[in-house]
């Protein structure tokens, strides 16, 4: 493009993409919740969707969410490829590219998974992750690519739990009165979703370890785990919590998120007004 500027399709598919991600969250951690509360497993993913096909209006739901995730990988790709987000082509940039690409294809295949259900009904419990262990695991090398796997999720993990804490998704989302309320909740949800995710990433390390695809889990499995230990139903219930402030996270990008090749430099992001605040320009710059 001449002015190097994001298409402006570009905005409606990234706004698509976190709504369906929001919604997702929203019935994982809700259910998770519940679990906290009444006793039980709490779901994985696609068995916490496929719930949906029982209440009004729910097969409809499933097919928005498959179509939302299935935009968000769009996304994704696209932000990765025109470097949307400005990460640059040295390694690290390159590295933080790749990340998008991997997290835009397992949520396209999530989409998949969701669009499936909506058709036959029924979950598919945490098969997506044992099956993509079993097909990693016969390929030479396998139990070693598996933790590599693994390690990589681990690392997805802390992520998204150090952009946090360090409260890096604020250069990213608009300056509103909601966003700026709802800032505790989006971070504390980046904190827990990056504790599911480490979690998950740790149990495709052991089926590595182990050579036993079965090993590996989901969200049902780190939500399982995370209910299994000491004061388990308590800790449950903050993860929960917590999940579904990642909804709300998610909700908040869909309606604030800024494209910084789209929106330019100069917009009052939560991140920017912090730095002003911070250097006692905040009052001048919003004159």
């Amino acid at each position: 493009m001449s002015d190097n500027r994001a298409p402006a399709w570009v905005v409606p598919v990234m706004r698509a993409g976190y709504a369906a991600r929001g919604a997702v969250y929203t019935v994982v951690g809700g259910l998770a919740l519940f679990a906290a509360w009444r006793g039980g497993s709490a779901e994985g993913t696609t068995d916490a969707l496929a719930q949906l096909t029982s209440v009004p209006w729910g097969v409809a739901l499933l097919w928005a969410i498959a179509i939302g995730l299935i935009a968000y990988m769009v996304w994704r790709l696209i932000d990765a490829w025109m470097d949307l987000e400005c990460y640059g082509s040295e390694a690290k940039g390159i590295v933080a590219r790749a990340g998008q690409v991997i997290t835009g294809l397992i949520h396209g295949a999530i989409g998949v998974s969701v669009a499936t259900t909506a058709m036959n009904g029924g979950g598919g419990g945490e098969s997506g992750t044992q099956s993509m262990t079993q097909k990693l695991m016969s390929m030479p090398w396998g139990p070693y690519l598996v933790m590599a796997v693994g390690i990589a999720t681990v690392g997805a993990g802390i992520y998204y739990a150090k952009k946090g804490i360090s409260e890096d998704y604020k250069k990213d989302i608009r300056v509103t009165p909601l966003a700026r309320k709802l800032d505790p909740v989006m971070k504390f949800g980046l904190v827990a979703e990056g504790v599911v995710i480490g979690i998950i990433g740790a149990t495709i390390i052991y089926a590595g370890f182990t050579h036993n695809p079965g090993e590996a889990g989901g969200v049902g499995t780190a939500l399982d785990k995370i209910r299994s230990v000491a004061y388990g139903r308590v800790l449950l219930g903050v993860v929960a919590l917590g999940l579904i402030g990642f909804a709300v996270e998610n909700f908040i990008e869909a309606a604030y998120r800024i494209v910084p090749r789209r929106a330019g430099d100069d917009v009052m992001t939560l991140a920017r007004r912090a730095k002003l605040k911070a250097e006692g320009k905040l009052e001048q710059a919003t004159a």
